[in-house]
């Protein structure tokens, strides 16, 4: 058993659980390497890794989780082998950082090359690709485009609207942004609207809504821009071709701010062993180079307003952004998620 591998050990950790979810830890803290924590699956993140490798010779050495990674890096403690986190959305990384599993960063190279909007005023996170909360559309039966966030509360769509959980991060996220600029009052009597036009009780994903949009269940959605870009391209299951040509995607506003955005992002874990390896994998993350490749690939648009996204992410539309700070959205997020309940947008419109 190594040195590191022993430490975890005595941080409460069994060595059998070791054997097989850390892999990489007897060379945790050599030279040349950087352990990465990855909410996203990595076969999204190879490319991006693969050239900060080949760039700077420093080995990335992935563990992906579904779930509970901050409580991994906790139970760890002070000898846990994570350098950096990669996750999605504005919760998580807020969620990371109370959690107390990140540590401030204060890089120049980081700090110019990503807006304010997408870091932590503290340093604990930071925004590296973006992604619009936008309206999917039916091709076929919708011929206004010209659609904001609060007209989906109008009777004009009463029963034509279809979404996923109330309470997935997502909807949670551009719930919190609503409350950000309208207050909570004139949010819950939007979402007291938005739920009457409902076609049905909230279900599936990002992706199935526009499944049903084309299967003629409902006419508009809320969905992610990046799951157009990964139905589009979807060899696998080249149904969901039909799926994504059967909407256009609106991009709506906040009362003239812009569309709803969040991000992927990335933050430096507390007890790094690697520090100086992590802070190049971040500087590198925030270039221009990288910006396109991981954009590229998870089909977001960069962070950074000077990169240009990907043909694909182009041909969805422009995203003129929100640029109301992530960090002042998320302190919503609590009372966005009690107002689901309250309302009972999950129930449905009949409720």
């Amino acid at each position: 058993m190594s040195r590191l591998t022993a430490r975890l050990s005595r941080a409460g950790l069994a060595a059998a659980a070791l054997a097989s979810t850390f892999a990489f830890l007897p060379a945790a803290q050599a030279d040349g390497v950087v352990n990465v924590y990855s909410y996203r699956q990595p076969d999204l993140i190879k490319p991006v890794l693969d050239a900060f490798s080949a760039q700077t010779g420093i080995e990335t050495q992935v563990l992906f989780l579904d779930k509970g990674l901050e409580e991994r890096i906790a139970a760890e403690g002070a000898n846990s082998p994570a350098d950096v986190i990669l996750t999605v959305d504005i919760a998580r990384l807020a969620a990371a950082k109370d959690r107390g599993v990140t540590q401030a960063v204060d890089d120049d190279a980081i700090n110019a090359a990503l807006p304010a909007e997408y870091r932590d005023p503290e340093g604990h996170w930071f925004g590296v690709t973006k992604r619009g909360r936008v309206i999917y559309a039916s091709k076929d039966r919708v011929t206004d485009t010209d659609i904001s966030y609060a007209d989906l509360a109008d009777p004009q769509w009463r029963g034509k609207i279809c979404i996923r959980s109330g309470q997935h991060d997502y909807n949670l996220a551009l719930f919190s942004a609503l409350i950000a600029h309208w207050g909570e009052e004139k949010t819950e009597e939007w979402m007291k609207g938005f739920k009457a036009n409902l076609a049905r009780k909230p279900d599936g994903n990002d992706r199935s809504q526009a499944k049903s949009i084309m299967a003629g269940e409902c006419d508009l959605s809320l969905g992610n821009t990046y799951y157009v870009g990964l139905m589009m391209t979807n060899e696998k299951e080249p149904e969901q071709k039909d799926w994504a040509n059967a909407i256009n995607v609106v991009f709506p506003s906040i009362d003239g701010s812009g569309t709803h955005v969040n991000i992927s992002g990335m933050a430096m874990a507390k007890n790094a062993p690697n520090r100086d390896n992590a802070l190049k994998l971040m500087e590198f993350l925030a270039s221009e180079d990288a910006q396109k490749i991981y954009a590229a690939e998870v089909f977001e648009y960069p962070a950074s307003s000077g990169v240009e996204p990907s043909d694909i992410v182009k041909s969805l539309g422009t995203l003129n952004a929100d640029t109301l700070p992530l960090a002042d959205i998320a302190k919503h997020r609590k009372a966005a998620s009690e107002m689901v309940d309250r309302v009972g947008l999950d129930d449905g419109p009949a409720s």
